[in-house]
């Protein structure tokens, strides 16, 4: 099972980066998709996460801002951010596993993840 995070980059204040979460060995149809972040010196935070029938959750720090999505077919994830701001830099992450929308947000019900995604907003 590989679960690959990409769309990261530098970006300044107020702009928009889309995140790509693609899975492989491992079928998505029935599984829920999280997205955390973990910024330099703090812990790691749920930022979203979408269940298998599409139930979405959102961080209230990202709410408003950030959309969520998934593409069963091409067996990825989405997480696309808007109106970024300084304290979004963070390494992003993507997990995937049978998790229900009251926990997906929460790291530990996840068994299979992505490798990170770095992404800086800064002027």
């Amino acid at each position: 099972v590989q679960l690959q995070a990409s769309g990261g980059g530098l970006v300044q204040p107020g702009g928009s980066l889309k995140l790509s979460c693609t899975v492989s060995g491992l079928n998505l149809d029935d599984r829920a998709i999280g997205w955390f972040r973990q910024a330099p010196g703090k812990e790691r935070e749920g930022v979203s996460c979408i269940t298998s029938d599409g139930s979405t959750y959102y961080a209230d720090s990202v709410k408003g801002r950030f959309t969520i999505s998934r593409d069963n077919a091409k067996n990825t994830g989405y997480l696309e951010m808007n109106n970024l701001e300084p304290d979004d830099t963070a390494d992003y992450y993507c997990a995937a596993d049978w998790v229900d929308i009251r926990r997906c947000i929460m790291a530990g019900y996840y068994d299979y993840w992505g490798r990170g995604t770095q992404v800086t907003v800064s002027s």
